[in-house]
């Protein structure tokens, strides 16, 4: 407060605060001024340290406060971090110190972190079916186990326009609808093979590559999943130069086949991970009906091969 017996002075208050940080100053004009005591001074401070909380007072924000007053420069308060920009370049500058003091980093939890779950329990009788059988549709063929007979015949139906077995015929045209309707356009690029189709296809790669290359991207005759009638080739539309290539995992429809297939009773049989286990190179393409129950089974637990799944050997052949 100011005496009343002299000419009341101007007094400009500047506040720059942080959450800690305040500054006050007095500018006077030459009229002579009599303060009424000290006492006045800190009480008009101490009010306007407790009006720094306040919102909208004396312009705060980078707003102007009256006459001989400056801006402050403080940015713009501070947003939400999932508000912000995602490209630095464009976020506002903030030369204002945040409102609030960061949270404390939470102590790490105690005990071990290393170990895994245990895979969770699916309830599936993995016994329900034989894994020798051609006739089942848990058969596990691979290098080490030929079919046995080894010209197995089994009961096909046709599905656009290619012989499946009978049992896997529903969800692999269940699984070419569901593709239409996502607007993904697979197509069947091969499925059965009987025993004397794969001996000529074996024998066209053995005299392309030579026997010890053809068995890395062929089954010998009696070896080969396409002879059960379970298992499928699939290609697509928008690269079709990709058909029967790796790059095929890469395509719209390859990409399709790796998140759905399961949901139809499908695997995608052979792929970079599990190549050791099941003897043949990545085939994204290539897929194998095992029925929906076990599909789901396998991908609750995280299993991908059959041979893993059902305790069976697997790898190359075995001379």
């Amino acid at each position: 407060m100011l005496s009343t017996s002299q000419s009341a002075a101007v007094i400009v208050v500047r506040t720059v605060h942080t959450n800690a940080d305040v500054t006050v100053s007095f500018s006077r004009t030459r009229t002579r001024f009599r303060p009424a005591g000290a006492a006045s001074v800190v009480l008009a401070a101490s009010l306007l340290l407790a009006g720094c909380a306040a919102p909208n007072l004396g312009g705060e924000g980078g707003g102007t406060s009256g006459a001989g007053s400056q801006a402050t420069g403080s940015g713009p308060a501070e947003q939400d971090r999932a508000d912000e920009p995602a490209d630095e370049s464009a976020r506002p500058e903030r030369d204002q110190a945040p409102r609030t003091e960061p949270s404390p980093v939470p102590a790490p939890a105690e005990g071990p972190v290393d170990d895994p779950a245990p895979p969770p329990a699916t309830g599936l009788d993995l016994t329900e079916h034989s894994t020798s059988d051609p006739a089942s549709p848990w058969v596990v063929v691979n290098k080490r186990r030929p079919l046995d007979p080894i010209d197995y015949e089994p009961d096909l139906t046709v599905v656009r326009g290619y012989l499946v077995r009978t049992d896997a015929a529903r969800d692999v045209a269940a699984l070419l609808d569901a593709a239409d309707a996502d607007g993904v356009r697979l197509t069947l690029r091969s499925a059965y093979r009987g025993y004397p189709k794969q001996v000529a296809v074996y024998e066209g790669w053995v005299a392309q590559l030579g026997a010890e290359q053809a068995d890395a991207v062929s089954a010998r005759p009696g070896y080969s999943e396409h002879q059960t009638g379970l298992g499928v080739d699939v290609g697509g539309t928008t690269r079709p130069e990709c058909d029967f290539e790796a790059c095929f995992g890469e395509t719209v429809e390859g990409r399709w086949v790796a998140e759905h297939a399961a949901e139809f009773g499908m695997l995608v049989r052979y792929t970079r991970q599990n190549s050791s286990v099941t003897g043949y190179a990545p085939e994204p393409w290539h897929l194998r009906w095992v029925g929906r129950e076990l599909a789901a089974h396998m991908r609750a637990t995280g299993v991908t091969t059959l041979e893993e799944v059902f305790d069976v050997p697997g790898g190359d052949y075995a001379d």
